[in-house]
């Protein structure tokens, strides 16, 4: 059942039309300096930086080449191809605090035919609990853009007390399936509980329903649940194979590149290549212990926020790779992709925390900084070096 956001979420969704300072008019966007810097020692690509955003958090491209940019603090915005102008589509009410906000946006793959935008943020109840959200309008071109018909498709189950690892990573599935990820929240032992989808990821129909044919359900699992024991599932990407490939924030170390099998316990809190912040341990992956084991991960922790899978032509070298957004690693990573096997490859240092990684239609890299310390985020374009 599709539950709309006007019934549940009154003043929770407000769709930003033509609201006074929202910039609907195409606000100019401020750039440090939107000529290509020469490509650093060791750094096969230039970077050009063109915009800034206020804590931005994730990004996809229109057919256009028009792209849609969250910022945590709640704004969808319309960003033109070259990056200039801006209009707020919609502004999302979100609980703020901690890792909440506004968080993943994505199209839906009939979008030229149906127009649908999905996105997620974590919201706060009447009664103090927390939980993400997964969302989605319609976008309505034109003059003043917006997003309309907005509508709750999917909550985290249950919502629980805390700031942390809400997660909310959304893609579509060759098949037209939709993936979300849910955090465990901070409260460990979730990610291996049946009935709730906390240190999940979840297969569901594009109406946020329980997909059929999830792996689980006929043993008491909640009916959604594709994978479990998880902690903090920041990336979800579709190979052309139609592997699924995730990153996943560990604890003290830890970070781990998963590809996502169905019905597979991955361990957590169970079993972990890192420890506990406190320094207890947790014991490592091993062979036959019943849980499936990362394919890469770091230690020392490089906090991996986002992954795709590169396609494009302008680094036809690295087609069919990983590329990893680093967060306390302030770097962008690559990792080697070989059917279902997975090395480390590069790390370029970015000297900024890196929160996003998308491929441009043109198949350059772009990349979101964090700015989480109170800095702007800057949106940079990656292109070959030379």
């Amino acid at each position: 059942m599709i539950l709309h956001a006007s019934f549940l979420l009154p003043a929770a969704l407000l769709a930003a039309c033509n609201a006074p300072g929202e910039g609907n008019a195409g606000t100019a966007i401020a750039a440090q300096d939107n000529a290509a810097a020469p490509a650093a020692a060791g750094r096969p690509f230039a970077v050009t930086p063109v915009a800034d955003f206020d804590a931005p958090w994730a990004m996809t491209f229109l057919p256009d080449g028009r792209m849609l940019v969250t910022e945590k603090a709640g704004a969808l915005l319309l960003v033109s191809a070259d990056g200039k102008t801006r209009q707020t589509l919609a502004t999302v009410q979100v609980m703020r605090e901690g890792q909440g906000g506004l968080m993943d946006v994505v199209l839906h793959p009939k979008f030229a035919q149906n127009h649908l935008v999905y996105f997620s943020y974590s919201e706060q109840r009447a009664d103090g609990l927390k939980g993400v959200v997964l969302a989605r309008g319609t976008f309505a071109d034109g003059a003043a853009p917006k997003l309309e018909n907005i509508q709750t498709l999917f909550r985290a189950d249950p919502y629980v007390e805390g700031n942390g690892h809400f997660s909310g990573r959304i893609a579509f599935a060759p098949d037209g399936k939709l993936f979300f990820t849910n955090g465990e929240r901070q409260k460990f032992d979730p990610a291996q509980d049946p009935k709730v989808t906390l240190g999940k990821v979840l297969r569901l129909n594009d109406d946020g329903t329980p997909a059929a044919g999830n792996p689980l359900a006929a043993q008491g699992f909640h009916p959604a649940i594709w994978s479990y024991g998880h902690r903090n599932l920041l990336g979800v990407a579709f190979d052309k194979s139609g592997n699924l490939w995730e990153i996943e924030m560990g604890p003290k170390g830890g970070d781990e590149v998963n590809l996502i099998l169905p019905g597979r316990n991955y361990g957590w809190p169970k079993a972990s290549n890192g420890s506990h912040y406190d320094g207890r341990d947790i014991p490592d992956h091993t062979a036959g212990d019943g849980f499936e084991a990362p394919k890469v991960w770091w230690n020392p922790s490089i906090s991996p926020a986002d992954v795709i899978v590169y396609s494009g032509k302008l680094f036809p070298q690295w087609q069919g790779d990983l590329f990893i957004p680093a967060l306390s690693g302030q770097a962008l990573i690559r990792v080697d992709v070989d059917g279902t096997d997975a090395k480390k490859g590069d790390q370029w240092p970015m000297g900024a925390r890196i929160r996003e990684v998308e491929q441009g239609p043109d198949g350059a890299l772009w990349l979101l900084e964090d700015g989480g310390d109170g800095s702007q985020g800057r949106l940079l374009r990656l292109t070959p070096a030379g």
